[in-house]
């Protein structure tokens, strides 16, 4: 078993007391990574997981009291504290992932929908996740119960992450004074989306490109993929002396645009898009480019993941802090799986295969 896992979930503190403990708390956990990572994510098919690899499981866990039932994996993911799982579940992170200067850093929020318990009186969980490009893991979350709360999610979040030499990309609701502040505290760069939420910036920008383009730095794409040919072309002006209430914006040294068009193969419809940014890093119009077209892998690697393949969005676990948690779980199963390179498999496929391969999935979380 891997032992830094292993460590992080001896670590965790026990919510459960009393005498009436029957399985260890990191033994519990154990069985519960290895069920999602074999797409066994209820907790009555983790309790289904453990009794068909009891014999396994025994060769690394004690289980001295047998496998733990449904109803004490919901117990524990209810109970557990979710700061304590998402502080640990980054210190493993930060033993796994390989420090690259200029690694862009996306940050997003996304919506677990059945989360939402209205007998309660309990909104959807929303939870903040930071992506790492360069090596396509989940660097950390955190969770809040409204979209509203994102703007105080992400500063917090930022905090918790070694961010020193990358570059964070946002959408619109993270560009705020405080959240590029913290950016340049951590010893980042930042490129940040501009929207209506910042009206006086964007009209600023919208004036300056609409006559003053041509003196700025160029760069353009053409791709055809999916069925579409889609060409990209981008402006940055680094000239921005004349930008009201720049200093506001801790470490800016320019502005940017990008403008999309999209065309369907055999369609006449072309679609048309432009966008704003503020950056913080000296930077060509061809990174700009670059560091907006990675800011969607959180998109297309982890929200489209976890919806198509972990289902996420159909959990209905709502229980005390069990959205939450599993949701961690989720982002933990990811990882492994992303981290283990041996093969070129989908993430589906490598779920397949851990679930009729034991050796593989003893690969995946670090044993072979």
């Amino acid at each position: 078993m891997n032992g830094t896992l292993m460590e992080i979930f001896r670590d965790i503190p026990d919510p459960r007391s009393g005498n009436g403990i029957r399985h260890r708390l990191d033994e519990v956990l154990v069985i519960a990574i290895l069920a999602i990572i074999c797409d066994f994510s209820k907790f009555t098919e983790m309790e289904l997981f453990g009794q068909e690899h009891e014999e396994w499981l025994r060769t690394f866990l004690s289980l001295e009291n047998g496998i733990p039932s449904h109803d004490t994996f919901g117990d524990v993911f209810a109970a557990l504290s979710p700061k304590a799982i998402q502080s640990r579940f980054i210190e493993w992170v930060e033993t796994i992932r390989e420090k690259i200067n200029g690694d862009i850093v996306s940050i997003d929020g996304k919506t677990i929908r059945r989360s939402k318990d209205i007998a309660n009186n309990k909104r959807a969980i929303h939870v903040v996740s930071a992506w790492s490009a360069a090596n396509g893991i989940v660097l950390g979350e955190l969770a809040t119960e409204e979209k509203s709360n994102e703007i105080t999610a992400i500063p917090e979040l930022l905090k918790m992450l070694e961010l020193k030499g990358c570059i964070v990309t946002i959408d619109a609701i993270g560009t705020q004074v405080e959240i590029a502040k913290t950016i340049i505290n951590s010893g980042a760069d930042y490129v940040l989306a501009v929207k209506e939420n910042q009206s006086e910036l964007l009209q600023d920008i919208r004036l300056f490109y609409s006559s003053e383009s041509a003196l700025c730095d160029y760069a353009e794409t053409n791709e055809k993929s999916h069925g579409r040919y889609e060409k990209r072309e981008s402006w940055i002006s680094t000239d921005i002396d004349w930008l009201y209430n720049k200093d506001k914006w801790a470490g800016i040294t320019g502005i940017g645009m990008i403008r999309s068009k999209r065309q369907q193969v055999g369609s006449d419809v072309v679609e048309n898009s432009v966008r704003y940014f503020i950056f913080s890093k000296d930077m060509t119009a061809m990174e700009l480019l670059t560091a907006n077209r990675a800011h969607w892998g959180i998109e297309n690697s982890l929200h489209w993941v976890l919806d198509m393949d972990f289902r996420e969005d159909e959990s209905r676990m709502r229980l005390g802090n069990c959205a939450t948690n599993i949701n961690v779980f989720r982002h933990l199963a990811l990882n492994l799986i992303k981290n283990e390179t041996s093969t070129k498999l989908s993430v589906n496929m490598k779920r397949k295969r851990c679930m009729i391969s034991l050796d593989y999935l003893l690969k995946v979380i670090g044993v072979s």
